[in-house]
């Protein structure tokens, strides 16, 4: 068992996942960097974790399925003895609307992005209970927090607002057990992803003129894992220029 945290980031191989391990690296944690199927993209993410933790490893498995799930957390505790940060950061996303939207499509966007928490975060909570500390942070998607019509993108709205309900029920739950849970809900986040279109299009309708970084999501994580948020739990917080508030 090692003396160091020990931080898991599933979907950790590129994007936000990926800025989220570099900096959890950074303020010393070792690093256990999830993925799925891109392993030259983990190996990458891996190496930028390693060049200040060297501990840090990478680990593939479908988080979107229990026996997935299950197997990534035993085997970082194997591993490490120990899980101090769980970040629920995989989720696919979809543009179609309900009626054109088929049931395997709606299973695999309410598995990857609801269901693959709640997978993650059941086989996490006996290693931090019995540690009397931990900290989990669910990823959702802009204004989460508000129940409304996606006539594009439904299944992931109903997938990232039951996501909410999830992380505020897991922060009532295990507060007693010294766990804390919160919620981040990236705006309009400039990944590999982006388009050149985006970069064109989205500033004029975001208040604060621009697209945001990866390190605006990452510094708020390092943030709700400081001492000085220690009494933070429970929170859903919008990092989005001020779009639709």
């Amino acid at each position: 068992m090692t003396d160091e945290r020990v931080a898991l980031v599933t979907g950790s191989g590129k994007g936000i996942g990926r800025g989220i391990a570099e900096r959890l690296a950074r303020d010393g944690y070792i690093v256990v960097v999830n993925y799925r199927r891109d392993a030259a993209a983990a190996q990458a993410s891996l190496h930028l974790a390693q060049s200040v933790s060297p501990q840090s490893i990478a680990l593939q498995a479908d988080v979107a399925t229990p026996e997935g799930a299950q197997q990534l957390i035993a085997q970082t505790h194997e591993k490490f003895g120990r899980l101090d940060v769980l970040v629920n950061n995989a989720g696919p996303f979809l543009v179609k609307s309900l009626f054109d939207t088929s049931v395997e499509e709606w299973q695999e966007i309410l598995n990857g992005n609801l269901s693959s928490a709640f997978y993650c975060i059941k086989a996490a909570l006996p290693i931090m209970r019995e540690q009397l500390n931990g900290h989990i942070i669910n990823l959702g998607s802009l204004n989460s927090e508000n129940a409304r019509g996606a006539p594009t993108t439904t299944a992931y709205n109903v997938a990232k607002t039951g996501l909410v309900v999830l992380s505020k029920s897991v922060a009532r739950n295990e507060a007693r057990f010294g766990i804390r849970c919160n919620h981040i809900n990236p705006g309009f986040i400039e990944t590999y992803a982006t388009t050149d279109a985006d970069r064109r299009e989205l500033p004029s309708i975001i208040p604060l003129g621009g697209l945001g970084k990866i390190q605006d999501i990452s510094n708020l994580v390092a943030f709700l894992l400081s001492e000085q948020a220690s009494y933070i739990t429970g929170a859903v917080i919008n990092v989005h220029g001020g779009l639709w508030v």
